[in-house]
């Protein structure tokens, strides 16, 4: 596989996002659906709706979402939706809750390693495209979330979450979290879930990373960290494996005092195994050019 293109700026902004997305020369066909994390109550980090509104608007896209599978405020659709409300996500966009009502769309994963089908919310059959918007951060599980966590995890239904977390136990968010694997499982299970969105979705997909705003805790935090390095940039790629290599990489490259704590978090959870996993199953290499973009 030859390498792949990953784009980067330096300055986080709005209208670098649509920059970024114009640079990759790819126009997303149809109705589009942009992936994106809207925030758990408390949480501070997560990218506000006033970010995210001008490439949202540019791409004519629609916001989407699943509930969860943890305590909290997002683990029903009637406290999901009130939640982007009082996050304001409605102020400017329709909302798609894609797993509100049942039944789930169940894909298979033939070539899955760990997981042979995935769980999505079904309203990802109306779309034709997918524009994923990753807040690069840290993860209390997965050690980090970028493009291959909103992939697995975030299009995953409730019940698709507690598969890919109990690495195909369960689908019962109640008992999910007394079913917990081995680690590697578990990673490996967000790999192979990643690989039946992008092979869903047929070459129609494009990634962004906005590398800022970076705490060890994800966005799903109630009580999460405060971001530990200074934001480093936006990343954009057709190549969800490459893409969040790349990020590592650039964590890895910086000489923001922060970073340690930062790859603690990833190491100890072996965080890039989702990397290696996902360029082991054939649908992004961890090989790519990164091309800066002034």
């Amino acid at each position: 596989m030859e390498k792949s293109k990953v784009y980067f700026c330096k300055e986080v902004t709005p209208e670098n996002v649509i920059k970024m997305y114009e640079t990759l020369g790819k126009k997303l066909p149809g109705k589009i659906a942009v992936k994106l994390h809207s925030g758990e109550q408390g949480n501070q980090n997560y990218l506000r709706p006033e970010f995210v509104k001008p490439i949202v608007e540019h791409v004519k896209g629609t916001i989407v979402e699943c509930n969860t599978a943890y305590e909290g405020e997002r683990n029903s659709t009637e406290k999901h939706k009130k939640l982007i409300e009082n996050h304001g996500w409605n102020k400017y966009f329709t909302v798609d809750l894609m797993d509100a009502e049942g039944p789930d769309l169940e894909i298979e994963i033939p070539n899955g390693k760990v997981i042979k089908q995935n769980y999505l919310g079904k309203n990802i059959a109306n779309y034709d495209s997918m524009l994923v918007l990753s807040h690069f951060k840290g993860h209390p599980m997965g050690g980090f979330g970028g493009a291959l966590k909103q992939l697995s995890i975030g299009c995953a239904s409730s019940k698709g979450k507690s598969w890919i977390h109990s690495a195909g136990k369960t689908t019962d968010q109640t008992v999910v979290w007394d079913h917990l694997p081995e680690q590697d499982l578990f990673l490996e299970s967000m790999a192979d879930a990643a690989s039946s969105v992008v092979d869903y979705f047929k070459g129609n997909i494009a990634f962004i990373n906005m590398m800022c705003n970076m705490s060890v805790d994800c966005d799903c935090c109630a009580v999460a960290e405060d971001p530990c390095m200074k934001d480093i940039g936006i990343l954009a790629s057709l190549d969800p494996v490459a893409i969040d290599q790349a990020c590592i990489d650039l964590v890895k490259q910086s000489n923001d005092e922060g970073k340690e704590h930062f790859l603690e978090r990833v190491n100890s959870r072996h965080g890039t195994h989702t990397i290696d996993a996902a360029a082991a199953l054939g649908f992004g290499t961890k090989d790519y050019e990164l091309i800066v973009v002034e």
